[in-house]
């Protein structure tokens, strides 16, 4: 993920005890001390608070930060259990899917990554739209990003912008878009397909097979699944 995991925890706990005293952003900036635009970067997950940020915003809402660990990416097993327990029509409307794809329009494409395992059945968390796009659609793509808002993964700033959007420029190739965030896979020639049904829809997606040996990320995600599964039968 683009955000730390840390960053995102904070931000999620921070969104929560501002929603449980009905506190606007910009009423618990002015308490703490900060601007509207700290409160909603935190929120966001986009950026860890220092511990001074941090301290304030929490003591605004008289509440105080508690540090506990766990075995390392826990969260990760936690979040396949927990999908695993859905229905896959769930897991799939999570996503906000269908929206992002009805706008992808402007060049071809394919479901590659975590989003094209996770149609295929595999309760595997996913953090953005992944497609497999040609190098030779870079530019509509660009187009089509500059249309919506674009901005690219920045992971010398840890945030979104500052970068030039375009694909064949160095960086990594996440953007966020008013619609949503998409990870694209550049490639010469999309990948072979397999075309997946839910809800009246039908995806075209990468294959598990062809994901556990050409998407690093998916495939570490399938292999705890599977052991997820061995520990639950056991």
């Amino acid at each position: 993920m683009p955000s730390t995991r840390l960053a995102g925890l904070l931000g999620t706990v921070i969104r929560a005890q501002r929603h449980s005293r009905e506190l606007s952003q910009a009423e618990l900036a002015d308490v703490a001390g900060v601007s509207q635009a700290t409160v909603a970067r935190i929120e966001g997950g986009n950026r860890a608070p220092s511990i001074a940020v941090l301290e304030r915003l929490l003591a605004a809402m008289e509440v105080q930060l508690v540090v506990g660990v766990e075995p390392l990416d826990a969260h990760l097993d936690a979040r396949i259990d927990d999908l695993a327990a859905r229905p896959i029509a769930e897991r799939i409307d999570g996503l906000n899917l269908n929206r992002l794809l009805d706008r992808l329009t402007d060049f071809p494409q394919v479901i590659t990554g975590c989003t094209a395992a996770l149609l295929q059945g595999a309760p595997v968390p996913v953090d953005a739209l992944e497609i497999a796009l040609r190098w030779q659609d870079a530019k509509p793509f660009t187009r089509w990003l500059e249309a919506n808002y674009g901005q690219r993964w920045n992971a010398r700033w840890g945030e979104f912008g500052g970068v030039w959007l375009e694909p064949e420029e160095p960086g990594e190739h996440l953007w966020s878009t008013r619609y949503g965030e998409v990870r694209a896979t550049m490639c010469d020639e999309l990948p072979e397909t397999i075309e997946v049904h839910h809800g009246g829809r039908s995806y075209q997606v990468v294959p598990l097979v062809e994901l556990a040996l050409s998407e690093p990320r998916a495939a570490e995600l399938l292999r705890r699944y599977r052991d997820r599964q061995l520990v639950n039968d056991s």
